[in-house]
């Protein structure tokens, strides 16, 4: 596959092979890492600016790790102590990393949209490392990388992805990297943390909603739990964190209605003992740490 996409900003207009491409160089990428000299030298003389925006640390470091290994020379920028924080517009941002000369900006940013406005104004490459509640194009690579190291290929694997789906930018690329694939989607989570139009019927192709977990999880080939931020039960949308708990959580035993050995997973940071608990995010099953290695390749 010849490569002509100088951006990446979201999968939703990925083609399967782009997609095939991009796993296929991946398989490549965890053989390099695994060598005692983790070094490969495509973008060496080539500056990788990180720009976070928004706090992270795994996908950040991710990133960093990657570019590394890859021979890149790299730059972070983050809110917390730059001139973002003395209210630097993103325009001023955007010049500010023109000037810098970096050949490749990954950036991180609590507004959805924003890696597509820098992305029209910058000679550099965009990547999107996740904006606001809009996509996570990377993570959606990785976890379908990790999906297929566990099962194979996708074709007719029906994935449950549970939790607040409506807030995730996981959930959404996610579904924009399995349906290709030829993965089925199911959706479940409370009514409340589902997009409107969804949860009366209107899903993508390739995807399903099943508010009940118990028969979302029958017969699964696999699982991915979303991260249950605490303040949507503050503004309503919950009842309490252990209603969501007791319906919607992860345990040894909802996990026990999958297929044998079919894999959890979780984009990270976990809130054990609330969408997942501890028995589960580091069982058998989980495939967890194996994301974060993932992730890197």
């Amino acid at each position: 596959m010849k490569w002509k996409r100088r951006h990446i900003l979201d999968i939703d207009d990925w083609s399967r092979e782009e997609i095939e491409g991009v796993l296929e160089t991946t398989g490549a990428m965890v053989e390099v890492l695994s060598r005692p000299i983790r070094k490969a030298p495509p973008l060496r003389g080539k500056t990788v600016i990180l720009f976070f925006a928004e706090a992270s640390t795994r996908t950040r470091v991710s990133f960093e790790l990657a570019a590394k290994a890859l021979s890149a020379d790299t730059t972070l920028i983050t809110a917390t102590g730059s001139s973002v924080e003395k209210g630097e517009t993103l325009l001023d941002t955007v010049r500010t990393l023109e000037a810098l000369g970096g050949d490749i900006i990954v950036m991180r940013h609590a507004s959805s949209g924003a890696p597509y406005f820098v992305a029209e104004r910058t000679e550099a490459a965009v990547i999107n490392a996740g904006d606001g509640w809009h996509a996570h194009p990377t993570q959606g690579l990785l976890d379908a990388h990790t999906l297929r190291g566990a099962l194979g290929d996708l074709d007719g694997k029906r994935i449950v992805i549970v939790g607040d789906i409506v807030h995730s930018r996981v959930a959404r690329s996610d579904i924009n990297t399995l349906v290709p694939l030829g993965a089925r989607v199911t959706l479940s989570g409370p009514p409340t943390l589902m997009p409107a139009a969804w949860r009366c019927g209107a899903l993508p192709d390739g995807v399903t909603y099943e508010p009940d977990l118990d028969r979302a999880l029958d017969g699964a080939d696999g699982v991915i739990a979303l991260r249950l931020q605490k303040e949507r039960q503050e503004s309503g949308l919950l009842p309490s964190l252990r209603e969501y708990r007791t319906v919607w959580g992860l345990t040894t035993a909802r996990v026990g209605r999958m297929r044998p050995n079919a894999p959890v997973m979780h984009p990270g940071p976990m809130n054990e003992g609330i969408e997942i608990d501890a028995a589960v995010a580091h069982g058998a099953r989980s495939l967890v740490e194996t994301q974060v290695t993932n992730g890197v390749a």
